[in-house]
């Protein structure tokens, strides 16, 4: 009975780490790009600065927990701003273009404004809005100077300019003053 019992053990520790090889396989298989290759090379990406999943085509309506009051509301799933008066009444909503190191969910303030800078990308910018910094990236909302375009981005360049259109970039200047309150949303 000793053996039979030992044979059976073995069996079954095989079985386990067979179904174990193969989930680590499966789930290996289904990373979001880049997520592989950090834990290949041992690096672990700091909180806040590993891209969200992206969903186009988010509703326009505001995300249900993103706080009261008067607030810039940002999804990063969505790509989308809301600006939210006091009386919780949505005054205006766009899509940005997300920029290259996210901030981590959360609330946040709205702690600097420049009119006109030249952003990290090296694209004149104007209306820039900054609420965060994650591991010495600050990110903050701007808009490019006369319709010009980001250059494509490379990947090795942390970058923390969230674009918007002038026409939204106008709308956020006036709205987000110092001190005005940023919810970072999923």
């Amino acid at each position: 009975m000793a053996a039979s019992s030992s044979g059976i053990v073995a069996g079954l520790t095989a079985a386990a780490l067979a179904t174990v090889g193969y989930l680590a396989h499966e789930a290996a298989e289904t990373l979001p790009a880049g997520m592989g290759r950090a834990a290949q090379t041992g690096a672990v990406p700091a909180a806040g600065t590993s891209k969200a999943p992206r969903v186009k085509g988010d509703s326009t309506a505001l995300p249900p927990e993103s706080g009261k009051g008067a607030r810039v509301v940002y999804s990063l799933r969505g790509d989308r701003v809301w600006l939210v008066a006091g009386d919780e009444a949505v005054s205006r909503t766009f899509e940005v273009e997300p920029s290259a190191v996210d901030p981590a969910p959360g609330s946040y303030s709205v702690t600097s404004r420049s009119n006109a800078v030249t952003g990290s990308d090296g694209v004149p910018v104007e209306h820039v809005v900054r609420f965060a910094s994650v591991d010495g990236v600050v990110i903050g909302f701007s808009a490019a100077v006369g319709g010009q375009t980001a250059p494509a981005p490379d990947p090795k360049v942390r970058t923390g300019g969230i674009r918007e259109s002038r026409a939204d970039g106008d709308a956020m200047w006036t709205f987000a003053t110092i001190g005005r309150r940023v919810v970072v949303v999923r």
